[in-house]
């Protein structure tokens, strides 16, 4: 019956089957537009009706039929915009349906049709670029496995088996008790593999190799973060406290049974009201001289410990952090060893423990409140690397400055701040293997005619997802940088070293919560099934930007060390300082803000490594000498100091944002140098580019308000990035599976390769 005249009409058909739309009032209205075609037999008309029955759609094999026919009629026809024109275009010679325009013009605008969109819909082919655009490799990704390892490759390797075994399924349990019992039971297999103990002296049963620790941290990170965290309390909030506030009295007593996890311990130095603010802290520690034991004591409600790890069901031992009261006299912050449970689990006399009970993340680990009641503890129970009481009863410190002293007590337990920043990394990498492997398989729309495409193929999806996977790169160079320079520290580093390790906790744990949103996100529904990870990520990481020092506030810490710094460079802001600044500032306008350079927007300029460097050099420099004018003006007009640094807090962020961004530039650009192979080079080098124009098109406006770019060339920067983003999107699935994740611990059904 589908003869000459009747395929006229096969783009109304095409358009009803091809739109999922269309209400049953629409196929009605197409139903009366049929009917009223007298130019057609009733046989016809009849046929064309069964056409559009809302119960008997037409196969997939009709559907494609159709837009061939229609495709073939429009080839080269410059002059067709509507749907009528397709018709005219198909008509047999014979039929003349010339007067029938007004009635489908009248039809398009019945059913919501636009003619020259659906023109071009017809016009598209299927076999676009976007639908080409597929997953390949085009490195070998054990190299860059091997090079993000580095000289860890073997504990990581050792880690990821333990962590891939039976026993570490996931705890599926919503009751926390046993949860927390699953989290204590991980604990006990990794201290029996001896990784425990790896930071600690051999003598005491320990790997003495502080470098396979933070390793370890960051390998069972792509496990469960609850198992982190307890396994960190433990090893090294406790352990380490121990090991670097006591002496050997304190190693030889506590090291080995810490490190087997013969004795569960805490880290009690939080308060209720005394968070950030170590100094701050309430709990006393009174020396009583008669009988050579201090009294621990919580004066009030709001010095109780708070959120302490391991102390609501587990820990039978914490380093406490009190205030030493010698003969009413206030010594500052030291630190005790005080015992809160027997060894079956009781609690002691004098001491009361609250739970802090169910958290938005985290909740196999057993944090809980603990307060002391005149709890009296042996002399030895003091750690006193730094700070001792003396045979008479007299306070002794081999540092006689109180400040100094405090903060190099602090500065022994910096890392916790390179522990945690690793282990967001790695929730940040499981977090986009997920979405990214997930993207790469999910398929959505797709040009007429052809097949659905990868959601990966689209450009805002790239967007989405490839500048945060540049940046954990990024990121993932500059923590290694952070380690090494920690583990070999000199005295004179340890402030530049302290700030550093305070700024990328933030700058990593700020960018793994901005990922595993993004990547939730991007993934839709599936984001949000527990059964796909995401939603334990970004629970259990939430947390992470604010303990071991809210990131707000180690911020703060970070810029007063780079302003710190200016003032030794230049004289503490002296005239002749300001002076040579100013100098050499205009040496740098006349060599980068030339309205040449300003407005230069080609390819080998913007994708240059020393362009990218010279503009994060330039804003760091710019924004620190801007604060510290501005600083100096508010004291200079009389303020305060503490008002001073209180009126610039907001710019104190940019300052340290400025300095954290050029680091981590400068240690991806320092570690692409260093890699041999040619097509890992020639994908970390893209990767390395992203991340740099990423973050001038993050910063833009400032780079438009200083003069330091035209809009010219902002704009050329965003549509470098849309090409990189593009570029790099054949490897991204490479990229992510060269973070070697054990399939056990991505466990997301999504992500199944």
């Amino acid at each position: 019956m589908e003869n000459s005249k009747i395929k006229a009409f096969i783009p109304l058909l095409y358009l009803v089957w091809s739109d999922d739309l269309l209400t049953q009032k629409e196929f009605a209205t197409l139903q009366e537009f049929i009917s009223s075609l007298v130019l057609l037999s009733p046989e016809q008309r009849e046929y064309l009706l069964s056409k559009v029955d809302i119960t008997n759609p037409p196969s997939r094999n009709e559907l494609t039929q159709w837009k061939s026919d229609i495709e073939k009629s429009i080839k080269d026809k410059s002059s067709i915009k509507s749907i009528f024109d397709i018709a005219v275009a198909l008509s047999d010679k014979d039929l003349d349906i010339s007067g029938l325009e007004s009635n489908f013009r009248k039809l398009e605008n019945d059913l919501g049709i636009l003619g020259e969109e659906v023109i071009q819909n017809f016009k598209t082919k299927a076999d676009s670029f976007t639908a080409n655009s597929q997953t390949n490799s085009n490195f070998d990704i054990q190299k860059i496995i091997a090079l993000l390892d580095g000289k860890e490759a073997a504990i990581i390797k050792k880690v990821k088996s333990v962590i891939s075994k039976p026993e570490f399924a996931y705890e599926t349990s919503t009751d926390i008790n046993i949860y927390r019992q699953t989290v204590y039971k991980w604990c006990k297999i990794l201290a029996d593999e001896n990784l425990g103990n790896m930071a600690y002296p051999k003598q005491y049963g320990g790997g003495e190799n502080i470098a396979d620790y933070f390793a370890i941290m960051e390998t069972l990170s792509y496990h469960d973060l609850s198992l982190v965290i307890k396994f960190g309390v433990q090893f090294g909030l406790w352990g380490m406290s121990v090991q670097s506030l006591g002496t050997e009295k304190h190693y030889a007593k506590y090291l080995k049974d810490i490190g087997t996890l013969k004795l569960p311990g805490c880290f009690a130095m939080t308060e209720t009201h005394h968070g950030s603010n170590v100094k701050g802290l309430e709990t006393t520690a009174t020396y009583n001289h008669s009988n050579q034991t201090f009294t621990i004591h919580t004066p009030n409600k709001n010095a109780q410990k708070e959120y302490i790890g391991n102390a609501a069901v587990h820990g039978q031992m914490a380093t406490v952090f009190a205030k030493l009261i010698i003969d009413d006299h206030d010594y500052g912050v030291n630190a005790f060893v005080v015992p809160l449970r027997d060894t079956n689990g009781n609690v002691l006399e004098g001491i009361t423990i609250g739970d802090c009970g169910h958290k938005m993340g985290l909740n196999g680990v057993d944090n809980g409140t603990i307060s002391f009641n005149q709890v009296e503890i042996p002399k030895e129970n003091m750690l006193d690397r730094f700070a001792s009481v003396n045979d008479k009863g007299e306070f002794e410190s081999p540092i006689p400055s109180d400040n100094r002293r405090f903060f190099t007590m602090l500065g022994t337990l910096v890392g916790g701040r390179i522990g945690i920043p690793r282990s967001a990394l790695a929730a940040a990498k499981s977090g986009l293997t997920i979405a990214i492997r997930y993207s790469d398989q999910r398929r959505q729309f797709g040009p007429e005619g052809g097949s659905e495409v990868p959601i990966l193929n689209y450009r805002m999806h790239q967007r989405r997802l490839l500048p945060h996977l540049a940046k954990t790169y990024a990121v993932h160079f500059a923590l290694q940088y952070l380690t090494n320079r920690f583990l070999n520290k000199t005295e004179s580093e340890m402030q530049e070293i302290e700030a550093l390790a305070a700024g990328m906790k933030s700058y990593s744990t700020w960018s793994t919560r901005d990922i595993l949103q993004e990547c939730r996100e991007a993934i839709g529904g599936k984001g949000y099934l527990s059964e796909n990870r995401i939603d334990a990520l970004k629970n259990d990481t939430e947390i992470y930007t604010t303990f071991e020092g809210d990131n707000t506030v180690l911020m703060q810490l970070v810029a007063k060390n780079r302003l710190s710094e200016f003032r030794k460079a230049f004289g503490e802001m002296g005239s002749l300082g300001i002076i040579n600044y100013v100098y050499e500032n205009a040496k740098t306008a006349i060599a980068e803000k030339n309205p040449i350079i300003t407005r230069k927007t080609d390819g080998e300029h913007l994708l240059d490594n020393q362009f990218h460097l010279q503009a994060f050099h330039h804003r760091e420099k710019t924004i620190l000498a801007s604060a510290a004018r501005r600083i100096k003006k508010l004291i200079d007009e009389g303020l305060e100091a503490y008002d001073a640094f209180n009126v610039v807090q907001h710019q104190m962020i940019d300052v340290a944002q400025a300095y954290l961004e050029r680091v981590v530039l400068e240690q991806f650009q320092e570690a692409v140098k260093s890699v041999e192979d040619e097509k890992s080079k020639e994908i970390l080098i893209k990767l390395n580019q992203l991340y740099a124009l990423s973050q001038i098109e993050k910063n833009k406006g400032w780079y438009l308000e200083d003069g330091y770019m035209e809009a010219v060339k902002t704009k050329a920067i965003r549509k470098m990035v849309n090409q990189l983003c593009w570029d790099i999107r054949p490897d991204a699935v490479s990229l992510v599976n060269a973070f070697d994740i054990p399939e056990s611990c991505l466990a997301a059904p999504i992500a199944v390769v």
